[in-house]
Protein backbone atom coordinates (compact mmCIF):
# COMPACT_ATOMS: atom_id res chain seq x y z
CA UNK A 1 0.00 0.00 0.00
CA UNK A 2 2.88 2.34 0.80
CA UNK A 3 4.43 1.68 -2.62
CA UNK A 4 1.15 2.46 -4.36
CA UNK A 5 0.80 5.72 -2.43
CA UNK A 6 4.38 6.69 -3.31
CA UNK A 7 3.85 5.99 -6.99
CA UNK A 8 0.57 7.94 -7.08
CA UNK A 9 2.16 10.86 -5.22
CA UNK A 10 5.09 10.82 -7.65
CA UNK A 11 2.75 10.82 -10.64
CA UNK A 12 0.68 13.70 -9.28
CA UNK A 13 3.74 15.73 -8.36
CA UNK A 14 5.27 15.09 -11.78
CA UNK A 15 2.13 16.29 -13.50
CA UNK A 16 1.92 19.47 -11.43
CA UNK A 17 5.62 20.37 -11.71
CA UNK A 18 5.65 19.44 -15.41
CA UNK A 19 2.71 21.69 -16.24
CA UNK A 20 4.30 24.55 -14.29
CA UNK A 21 7.62 23.99 -16.08
CA UNK A 22 5.95 24.03 -19.50
CA UNK A 23 4.06 27.20 -18.58
CA UNK A 24 7.16 29.23 -17.67
CA UNK A 25 9.85 27.76 -19.95
CA UNK A 26 9.59 30.34 -22.80
CA UNK A 27 11.27 33.02 -20.68
CA UNK A 28 14.97 32.70 -19.81
CA UNK A 29 14.28 32.96 -16.08
CA UNK A 30 11.38 30.52 -16.44
CA UNK A 31 13.58 27.94 -18.11
CA UNK A 32 16.13 28.23 -15.30
CA UNK A 33 13.36 27.99 -12.72
CA UNK A 34 11.78 24.99 -14.47
CA UNK A 35 15.06 23.08 -14.66
CA UNK A 36 16.07 23.95 -11.09
CA UNK A 37 12.68 23.16 -9.52
CA UNK A 38 12.24 19.95 -11.50
CA UNK A 39 15.74 18.73 -10.66
CA UNK A 40 15.47 19.68 -6.99
CA UNK A 41 12.17 17.82 -6.73
CA UNK A 42 13.67 14.78 -8.45
CA UNK A 43 16.55 14.72 -5.96
CA UNK A 44 14.25 15.31 -2.97
CA UNK A 45 12.07 12.29 -3.74
CA UNK A 46 13.47 9.05 -2.29
CA UNK A 47 15.04 6.56 -4.67
CA UNK A 48 12.75 3.99 -6.15
CA UNK A 49 9.38 3.80 -7.80
CA UNK A 50 8.09 7.19 -6.65
CA UNK A 51 11.13 8.97 -8.15
CA UNK A 52 10.70 7.08 -11.40
CA UNK A 53 6.97 7.87 -11.44
CA UNK A 54 7.71 11.58 -10.94
CA UNK A 55 10.24 11.68 -13.78
CA UNK A 56 7.96 9.70 -16.08
CA UNK A 57 4.96 11.95 -15.44
CA UNK A 58 7.11 15.06 -15.93
CA UNK A 59 8.45 13.70 -19.23
CA UNK A 60 4.95 12.77 -20.42
CA UNK A 61 3.75 16.32 -19.80
CA UNK A 62 6.70 17.68 -21.82
CA UNK A 63 6.11 15.15 -24.62
CA UNK A 64 2.42 16.01 -24.83
CA UNK A 65 3.21 19.72 -24.84
CA UNK A 66 5.68 19.21 -27.72
CA UNK A 67 3.08 17.60 -29.98
CA UNK A 68 1.09 19.79 -32.39
CA UNK A 69 -2.26 21.16 -31.27
CA UNK A 70 -5.42 20.73 -33.41
CA UNK A 71 -5.65 24.49 -33.91
CA UNK A 72 -1.96 24.62 -34.86
CA UNK A 73 1.08 25.56 -32.85
CA UNK A 74 2.89 23.94 -29.97
CA UNK A 75 3.09 24.53 -26.24
CA UNK A 76 6.80 23.72 -26.51
CA UNK A 77 8.23 25.32 -29.63
CA UNK A 78 11.10 24.06 -31.73
CA UNK A 79 13.55 26.62 -30.36
CA UNK A 80 16.47 26.42 -27.94
CA UNK A 81 14.22 26.55 -24.88
CA UNK A 82 11.96 23.82 -26.27
CA UNK A 83 14.82 21.52 -27.14
CA UNK A 84 16.34 22.05 -23.69
CA UNK A 85 13.02 21.03 -22.09
CA UNK A 86 12.89 17.87 -24.20
CA UNK A 87 16.54 17.11 -23.41
CA UNK A 88 15.88 17.67 -19.69
CA UNK A 89 12.91 15.28 -19.80
CA UNK A 90 15.14 12.54 -21.21
CA UNK A 91 17.86 13.35 -18.69
CA UNK A 92 15.40 13.12 -15.79
CA UNK A 93 14.20 9.69 -16.99
CA UNK A 94 17.81 8.49 -17.22
CA UNK A 95 18.66 9.85 -13.76
CA UNK A 96 15.55 8.30 -12.20
CA UNK A 97 16.27 4.96 -13.86
CA UNK A 98 19.92 5.01 -12.81
CA UNK A 99 19.08 5.68 -9.17
CA UNK A 100 16.48 2.96 -8.70
CA UNK A 101 17.72 0.86 -5.81
CA UNK A 102 18.77 -2.67 -6.63
CA UNK A 103 17.09 -5.30 -4.48
CA UNK A 104 19.70 -7.58 -2.97
CA UNK A 105 19.15 -10.96 -1.48
CA UNK A 106 20.46 -12.09 1.90
CA UNK A 107 23.17 -14.12 0.13
CA UNK A 108 24.37 -11.02 -1.77
CA UNK A 109 24.54 -9.02 1.44
CA UNK A 110 26.57 -11.74 3.18
CA UNK A 111 29.24 -11.68 0.44
CA UNK A 112 29.47 -8.10 -0.87
CA UNK A 113 32.93 -8.50 -2.42
CA UNK A 114 32.10 -11.36 -4.75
Amino acid sequence: MRLLFGVLAGLLLGLVVGVAAVAVHPWWWGLLLAVAASSATLLAIPRGASRFAYATAWAIVVALAATPRPAGGYAIAGDVEGYLMIFWAVLMIVAATATVSKATSQADQAHPGE
